[in-house]
């Protein structure tokens, strides 16, 4: 007897269910049945499609799509979903905010050198972030990242807007491609390719077929324009002057050695050979024979699209040396791998187990509270017809008649309901530990029954780490996307050109804060003189008192610190550094001038 095959990858985790083989989910799952769609990519396409089914409770019906019978009585509560929302939301925390290191410096009476440049560039990255939506567009993602294991941010340029436009895309339709072997969370892919099907519409006579967009580094080429083949299919040909020889994009170098060069803004001085290209195409299925995949589908077959300035996307130019594209992981990878773990993934197991502990609750809760009854030696209505006892209904106001051996009894099935109701909050209790969202997380936890903060802080513990894990995967694609929304601003010739300052996204506090210990802190720490006045009101700041700038409330509060200027004065005895203080204007020295007698004249 042979042994099965095991497979371990990043999505071993739900091999139990049989969804996620290939031929089941070709099966089950219609959008994934394309010839298209590859093979290597099922395990990851089946798991995002079994996913989004136990968030919108339906993993009932896919169980019964699947082969199990009696997978539509399945009672789903919402579970799933209940964890998918506490994840995302200690994620995010109660706000996040834009910061460009140095801009806090901005303000002060002697700014370091770039603090005017990176105050400029933080308000300029808050302001895009307002008009495109920033955090509605991220909590469309992170919700998705933390349901599915895997987000994406996609980034363009859009000249009739003047800025950057930010949009999200199912992790479904994702499809990266890297060179062999370089699979890994640190490199980045060769290519990218976003690709879905698109049903037939027989009222417009359109067929079957497949659409791919893909963003691709190459080598810079020489201009190129909108155009048609020889069947009137939109291209892009290649722009060449009177002698025949292609010409080049404006403000591109042709070098010695047969290199296409330009300068990019963010990069002054520094010339560079690479480019990002555009491709936007469909496909008819029934015009592909042989055996294509979203990565081989063959260009002379391809159907270019026109954007909505008329530029044909066959290669187009986006005259950026980067692919806007990022890639969202819910957790840290694995060494060699570079797809995300669901919030789920550990307690899908259990979540199953739930939810057929509660179609057992709901079966015992109906016999117990229509029990089942026994009636014996009691006058029951005959059917005149047949003369067979008519069916008897237990209703409120019925009244049957016993002789003397008459008697009723009842099935009290209220014991294995208790049962199943405390078997209920143990699987929760479990669900919540294993996923490390905690109880007191989940709201499983009675504020009332924790003896003291310390513990509720230790009860909290591996939500701590699991939140703090979570940002740490995502630190480095934050700063990554605000580097990309500068360049393509400046880009677009909107912001000033210059290198790009590093901006990052910080994120509020996860847990709710004890703000009156926070402040009693702050007030035994800056009057011992264990910390500084804007340590302590940097604490606010982060324990969400209304402190807009650290560095403003610093020179408030120290405007009106007259018992600090007194001891600054005792101990200095520089009336300047008091005045400088307490935020006054130099002092004017009030020496009037001195009357002298005239000189005497000569005679």
């Amino acid at each position: 007897m042979g042994l099965r095959e095991v497979v371990l990858d990043a999505w071993s985790w739900l091999t139990y269910k049989e969804t996620i083989a290939p031929e089941s989910a070709r099966r089950i799952f219609p959008e994934l049945a394309g010839q298209w769609v590859p093979d290597e990519d099922l395990r990851r396409l089946a798991t995002y499609k079994t996913l989004v089914a136990y968030d919108q409770n339906q993993a009932g019906q896919l169980a019964a799509v699947g082969g199990d019978e009696d997978g539509t009585d399945r009672r789903e509560l919402g579970d799933p979903a209940r964890i998918i929302d506490a994840a995302v939301g200690y994620l995010l925390g109660a706000e996040q905010h834009i910061v460009v290191p140095g801009a806090e410096h901005a303000d002060d009476e002697e700014p370091a050198p770039g603090a005017a440049a990176a105050a400029a560039m933080q308000e300029r990255l808050r302001e895009w972030a307002k008009r495109e939506q920033f955090p509605l567009r991220m909590q469309q993602a992170e919700r998705g990242a933390v349901r599915s294991g895997d987000g994406v941010y996609v980034l363009s340029w859009a000249p009739d807007k003047g800025r950057v436009l930010l949009r999200t895309y199912d992790p479904g339709w994702y499809f990266p491609e890297w060179e062999d072997g370089e699979q890994d969370i640190a490199e980045y892919p060769v290519r990218v390719h976003f690709a879905w099907g698109l049903p037939a519409d027989p009222e417009k006579g359109l067929k079957e077929r497949v659409r791919r967009i893909t963003y691709e580094l190459g080598w810079i080429g020489p201009a190129s324009r909108s155009g048609y083949d020889a069947e009137d299919r939109p291209v892009r040909e290649v722009v060449v002057g009177d002698d025949g020889a292609p010409l080049l994009t404006a403000g591109d170098t042709l070098t010695e050695t047969g290199r296409i060069t330009r300068v990019y803004p963010w990069a002054p001085g520094r010339p560079s050979s690479v480019t990002c290209y555009l491709t936007d195409a469909e496909w008819v299925l029934d015009d592909l024979r042989g055996s294509y995949d979203v990565y081989t589908l063959p260009a002379s077959k391809a159907r270019y699209r026109t954007r909505a300035d008329g530029e044909v996307l066959d290669r187009l130019d986006l005259q950026v040396d980067f692919q806007p594209v990022v890639h969202i992981p819910n957790s840290i990878p694995d060494v060699g791998e570079h797809w995300g773990t669901s919030i789920l993934a550990r307690v899908m197991q259990g979540l199953d187990e739930l939810a057929a502990t509660d179609t057992d609750s709901a079966s015992a809760s109906a016999t117990t509270g229509s029990p089942v009854i026994a009636l014996a030696g009691a006058r029951l209505p005959v059917d005149r017809a047949t003369g067979q006892p008519l069916p008897v209904k237990v209703k409120a106001g019925s009244v049957w008649e016993l002789n003397e051996s008459g008697r009723m009894d009842t099935l009290d099935t209220s014991p294995q309901l208790a049962e199943l109701r405390s078997r209920i909050d143990h699987l929760q209790t479990r669900i919540a530990a294993t996923s490390r969202l905690t109880a007191a997380g989940l709201g499983l936890l009675d504020p009332t029954e924790v003896p003291s903060g310390y513990a509720l802080a230790l009860a909290l513990s591996p939500l701590d780490s699991l939140v703090g894990a979570m940002r740490l995967a995502r630190a480095d694609k934050y700063r990554l996307l605000l580097r990309m929304v500068q360049r393509l601003h400046q880009a677009g010739q909107v912001w000033p050109a210059g290198e790009t300052l590093p901006a990052e996204l910080v994120w509020g506090p996860h847990t709710p804060t004890d703000r009156a210990a926070v402040l009693a802190d702050v007030v035994s720490g800056v009057s011992s003189g264990v910390l500084s006045l804007e340590t302590g009101v940097r604490m606010l700041q982060d324990a969400g008192y209304p402190i807009q700038s650290a560095a403003e409330e610093v020179v408030r509060i120290q405007r009106r610190a007259f018992e600090g200027a007194a001891r600054l004065a005792d101990a200095t005895g520089d009336n300047a550094a008091v005045r400088e203080y307490l935020g006054l204007p130099k002092a004017d020295p009030g020496v009037p001038p001195v009357p002298l007698p005239p000189k005497p004249t000569d005679q």
